[in-house]
């Protein structure tokens, strides 16, 4: 069938866009109904119930990986090759499902012990209730997983976007009517449990009946279970990692300080997610091929081409996004969440301009998954996530919410910027000279354009929600245009004016 990855990605964008217009008015709706506090044990609540989704032990980003090796193999969907491979991530995440269920309960039962330093008694009600909720969300979430990668295997990301276009929209119609009605935090858990539900059952449906998704539970070949849990391994260790870079910080917020220094931080944090979301929207439609072009004939060369020139992609969106919030992010965090937690913009500041580096090279991640080379990574990011939890426990008491940020600065520079570049080049094989080439033309012009827009509102300074538009015009007018002339390849500036020709004839 055609390729899905382009309308993928576009689905995707739409996605992040719609998904951060709603957010403009849904975050200031909690604010506003929960209260800065309240909000703040929800966005706790839910970094410690998210910690349990670490016992899928790494399988969801293995999936891929021997799909595609039975497929290189010449093994069909129904295939008893794929078949096994099928019932054996079902059987693994089911039981991850009752493993989730089961450290939820001892959660519930000392709550109070663990956030007893920083939450008053009524936070310590409200947070049991929430994590009994989430707790069953995640397990609806793991038992999802094994169609979810089915579908991505296949390549097919228009019901994937689609699906997740739908999520997006329906949870905060859900919540806002639970809030309506008075049910408070609660409501919104419960939103998200209804939302997590409903696409597991799209998930089953589109899996089994449109991809002929089959199963086979009996006679799983043993030393399949070894290779995929060994693979699978060293992606748990990774996303140790993430778990530590993610949400610890907002535990020991909540233990060692107060739910409004986990609101203000969950603020900032949601800012960067936003980047995060619009760089994996992009690599994630290539890691079907990326798993192709390693099991089919490993070729490097084509792999550093592959990596570099959605690198550069990223690089745009990710400097068109930073270079904005630089010069109107202050502006929209006040009137957006409020002068309680304006300081959220400069958290989101100086933790999102080091994760440029991933940020551009995360399909990096899956060329070594494919390869079979992404353990080093995992043992090295094990030890810059200790480094986090280290500077985060030590500062808390002395500068709050601002130590949280330092940690995780440190982890990022250390593990995925110096050492990471260093060992994509020395032993994976991409040639990383070559993807910085590509990268350089595109974070200069971004650098030009911060500074004439910034001396520019030293003139007309941003304090309205007229000079907010005006700079945002006139802030994406010129980067566009300089990306075009910069960061696009004659040929890609042709197809563009071709597309914006065609669209207008019309």
């Amino acid at each position: 069938m055609p390729s899905q990855k382009k309308s993928g990605a576009l689905l995707g964008y739409a996605n992040i866009v719609l998904k951060n217009l709603v957010n403009l008015i849904y975050v200031p709706l909690l604010l506003h109904f929960l209260g800065q506090a309240d909000y703040g044990v929800f966005q706790m609540t839910n970094s410690v119930v998210f910690a349990l989704t670490i016992l899928s032990a790494g399988f969801y980003g293995s999936y891929v990986r021997f799909y595609m090796r039975e497929r290189a193999r010449g093994c069909e969907d129904t295939g008893p090759g794929i078949r096994k491979l099928n019932g054996m991530f079902l059987l693994v995440y089911l039981a991850v499902a009752i493993l989730c269920i089961i450290g939820g309960i001892f959660m519930v039962i000392y709550v109070r012990n663990i956030f007893s330093g920083g939450l008053t008694p009524d936070e310590i009600n409200l947070a049991r209730v929430l994590l009994s909720i989430m707790i069953v969300n995640v397990a609806v979430t793991m038992i999802s997983t094994p169609f979810d990668s089915y579908i991505v295997a296949h390549e097919r990301f228009i019901f994937q976007q689609s699906r997740q276009l739908f999520t997006v929209v329906a949870q905060p119609f859900i919540a806002a009517a639970l809030l309506l009605l008075g049910t408070g935090a609660v409501g919104v858990a419960i939103a998200q449990l209804t939302i997590s539900t409903i696409l597991l059952l799209l998930n089953i449906r589109y899996s089994v009946k449109r991809l002929n998704m089959r199963f086979t539970v009996r006679g799983i070949e043993w030393s399949l279970f070894k290779a995929v849990a060994a693979f699978s391994f060293w992606i748990f260790l990774n996303q140790i990692f993430d778990l530590v870079n993610n949400n610890v910080p907002n535990f020991l917020l909540g233990a060692m300080d107060s739910a409004k220094a986990v609101a203000v931080f969950s603020i900032a944090m949601q800012i960067r997610n936003i980047f995060f979301s619009m760089s994996t929207t992009m690599s994630n439609v290539f890691i079907p091929q990326v798993n192709r072009i390693v099991a089919e004939n490993d070729d490097n060369k084509s792999l550093t081409l592959l990596m570099a020139r959605v690198g550069r992609y990223q690089m745009v969106v990710f400097w068109y996004l930073f270079g904005g919030f630089i010069i109107l992010g202050q502006y929209f965090v006040k009137i957006w969440a409020g002068n309680e937690n304006a300081n959220a913009y400069w958290l989101a500041l100086i933790m999102v301009l080091p994760v440029m580096i991933p940020l551009t090279q995360n399909l990096g991640i899956e060329i070594q998954r494919a390869k079979n080379k992404h353990k080093v990574r995992s043992l090295i990011y094990i030890l810059t996530s200790a480094i986090d939890i280290v500077i985060t426990a030590l500062f808390i008491p002395k500068i709050s919410y601002w130590a949280a940020a330092l940690g995780y600065i440190a982890s990022i520079v250390l593990g995925t910027g110096i050492f990471m570049n260093w060992y994509y080049h020395k032993h994976i094989g991409l040639n990383m000279a070559y993807f910085w080439r590509h990268q350089t033309p595109t974070m200069g012009l971004a650098c030009v354009v911060i500074v004439m827009c910034i001396v520019g509102t030293r003139l007309l300074p941003i304090d309205t929600i007229w000079t907010f538009i005006l700079w945002g015009i006139m802030y994406s007018t010129l980067f566009i245009a300089g990306a075009m002339r910069v960061s696009l390849t004659p040929d890609e500036r042709a197809k563009i004016t071709q597309r914006i020709r065609k669209t207008i004839h019309r």
